[in-house]
């Protein structure tokens, strides 16, 4: 099979979906590489090390879309990519259609087999290729909020360790997955005082126990998310309901319990968001301001730190992306049942129900 490897042009994103080691992977399999030139410089990884693996450096992004059997992408196609996309060719990078009606038009109008990084889900209901960037996202969240919380992004001034005789900052993390876990290991590390919410009683007993007491748990009721916004200094929105679009957890009118120049970060954008008055923003321009409270909601976080973020998610997407490159995408879902949900859109039809119910259109089951 021929794997095309496209430079990523949403703004300030510096990931690239394979590493060189990935590259020469595929070859010893039998597969060509085709890689956009500077596809990996974001990352830190020049072309010579994409050639010495075996990979094939192309000059434009039109010849790796219109040579290419497979896309290996990080970021779902823009735009500008649309016009590039071909009917029953692979497509194999986030997606993230739920909130995304356009790219789910182009996607479903072009004829593409999107199988999605973010609803590859193993047996026990865990999303492997996901929870690379889900950790990456967690930390940032906290690094990220923390200057939020400063006077010039517009933030009350706190800081978060606090230290001796000033109380630490608050942090709230809703959601205690993945993303949460690794934004409250990280607010602990920095002083923080943590509390953690969710609605899994195991998941909250789970936290208690691995932190001794050292992290307040608090059941995810509307009366005590309410209580607890109050109090906060830094929200932290971890939610997922994987492939679907996020809950409004936190609406607008919430805003006015919080605190004057509190900040939120709403690690669940890509999603639409777990506050009601998220939208996207960039990493040039990351943070806005409603209400007095500070929203900072990066749909890329990972993009931040590149080569962390690249060779994580190069690590996950490796096995399964070589299983579809050596047998095609029809036996790659059959001999691997984590890629059944994978498959998002095939041959103009929406193969994940969470995403036909999100826009309101046809669902047709994979068989």
């Amino acid at each position: 099979m021929l794997v095309g490897v496209p430079k990523e042009i949403k703004p300030q994103e510096n990931r690239v979906g394979l590493v060189p080691a990935g590259v020469r992977q595929l070859v010893q399999h039998g597969h060509k590489v085709i890689v956009e030139q500077n596809a990996g410089s974001g990352s830190g990884l020049p072309d010579n090390e994409f050639i010495a693996a075996g990979a094939e450096i192309v000059s434009t992004a039109e010849e790796v879309w219109g040579r290419a059997d497979m896309i290996w992408k990080v970021k779902e196609p823009i735009a500008a990519e649309y016009p590039r996309l071909r009917e029953n060719q692979i497509l194999y990078t986030y997606l993230h259609l739920a909130p995304d009606r356009p790219q789910t038009d182009a996607l479903l109008n072009a004829g593409v087999v999107g199988i999605a990084y973010e609803t590859v889900q193993d047996t026990d209901g865990s999303l492997p290729l996901l929870k690379p960037m889900s950790e990456v996202a967690g930390r940032l969240s906290v690094q990220a909020g923390a200057r939020c919380l400063e006077r010039v992004m517009g933030g009350r001034g706190v800081l978060l360790g606090g230290v001796p005789g000033v109380p630490p900052g608050k942090v709230m993390v809703i959601g205690g997955g993945i993303v949460g876990l690794n934004a409250v290991r990280m607010a602990m590390g920095m002083g923080a005082d943590v509390t953690v919410l969710d609605i899994n009683i195991d998941q909250l007993r789970w936290f208690d126990n691995t932190f001794q007491g050292r992290v307040k748990t608090l059941y995810s009721s509307t009366h005590n998310l309410e209580n607890a916004l109050g109090e906060s200094d830094l929200v932290i929105g971890a939610v997922l309901v994987a492939g679907a679009r996020a809950p409004h957890l936190v609406t607008k009118e919430h805003l006015s319990l919080m605190q004057p120049g509190a900040a939120i970060v709403d690690v669940a954008v890509d999603q639409g968001g777990c506050v009601e008055t998220t939208h996207a923003t960039t990493h040039a321009e990351p943070t806005y301001i409603v209400d007095g409270i500070v929203h900072y909601a990066v749909a890329n976080m990972p993009g931040a730190v590149a080569r962390t973020s690249t060779f994580a998610l190069n690590n996950a997407t490796l096995r399964q992306g070589i299983k579809i490159a050596d047998l095609g995408w029809k036996a790659a879902i059959e001999n691997d049942p984590s890629l059944r949900p994978g498959l998002n859109v095939c041959g103009g039809k929406i193969t994940y129900k969470a995403v036909a119910d999100a826009h309101n259109l046809p669902y047709e089951p994979i068989d």
